[in-house]
């Protein structure tokens, strides 16, 4: 017997490790006012990271099978639950296909579908704040401090979707654990232009500090873990050095965020610009509501526009 009571009007899910603490619980049912989406509720599913296999696939069979459950959001899972899951899926868009992970659950008549957005929203969320031209200028460096799912979707972007000129001289690409590395690696050997990775196994924080702490002046070092929100504390220790002129990249909005602390320490004397990752949380949630009610819902523009300022009005 599922754990799961059935919708009772329609209704979207959250799958996350710590659902209740997310902004969407606010901003949700204010978008849904200004998209007209009527009375339809949003739930969080809590899992456990790298959750046991039948946990993510009772979660999956439940949206399913359910009739007015409609999708679902999946975050800090969506390799794992790809992996568990994959059998139940009738369709899966060509992102999920390549990534081998899903970040929205929708439907089609009854077929489920996966897609994996987050080389869309991490393309608009980096364009958000990075200048067109930017790495030709600088030549700079791009760090990702994480081998997950939000990481292999960047350097799929930045691989598939965007000119020559508009790519880093160097990527490099850090986890604690080897197996994520491989992965990508073997993803990269299929896509990459061309563009020169650096694959590093770091199981401390220092490993990562030797990293960032030999980038190019004006690189860009991301934090794509999930450290500082689903977990204590920063891949990172506060003796790293970020790069002068630089920007620090948080893909958290929050948590502790000690890597934002760090980058906030160093501000000054370095030159950094920090962003969090507030604009990759709507661009993040937009595509898949879209996705989930069929419906069209701009990335730019007046409505997009609106869509943040309904958003910012909920944040504390």
């Amino acid at each position: 017997m599922s754990r799961f009571a059935p919708a009772e009007k329609p209704t979207m899910y959250f799958i996350g490790v710590t659902t209740s603490k997310s902004s969407i619980m606010k901003v949700f049912p204010e978008w849904a006012k200004f998209l007209k989406l009527g009375d339809c509720p949003i739930k969080g599913i809590d899992c456990k990271w790298h959750d046991d296999p039948q946990v993510y696939r009772e979660v999956v069979n439940f949206i399913k099978n359910d009739p007015l459950s409609l999708g679902a959001l999946v975050t800090t899972h969506k390799l794992d639950l790809l992996k568990a899951c994959r059998d139940m899926f009738e369709k899966l868009d060509p992102y999920a296909e390549t990534l081998n992970e899903i970040s929205s659950i929708s439907k089609d008549g009854k077929k489920l579908v996966g897609h994996a957005k987050d080389p869309i929203t991490s393309g608009l969320s980096l364009k958000a704040f990075v200048p067109q031209g930017y790495w030709r200028k600088t030549g700079a460096d791009l760090c990702l401090l994480g081998a997950g799912g939000s990481s292999l979707a960047l350097t799929m972007y930045l691989m598939k979707d965007t000119p020559a000129e508009e790519r880093p001289s160097r990527i490099f690409v850090t986890n604690r654990s080897t197996p994520r590395i491989e992965e990508m690696k073997h993803i990269h050997q299929k896509i990459n232009p061309g563009i020169k990775m650096e694959y590093v196994n770091g199981p401390k924080p220092e490993d990562n500090d030797k990293v960032v702490n030999s980038l190019k002046p004006g690189s860009i070092v991301v934090n794509a873990t999930g450290l500082g929100k689903d977990a204590p504390g920063s891949p990172l220790t506060d003796a790293a050095i970020f790069p002068e002129n630089g920007m620090a990249w948080d893909f958290n909005y929050r948590g502790e965020l000690v890597f934002m602390d760090q980058a906030k320490a160093q501000q000054k004397s370095r030159n950094l610009h920090i962003e969090d990752g507030w604009i990759y949380f709507i661009h993040g949630w937009t595509r898949v509501i879209a996705e989930v009610f069929h419906i069209d819902i701009p990335t730019s523009g007046p409505a997009f526009d609106k869509l943040s300022e309904i958003a910012a009005g909920t944040r504390k």
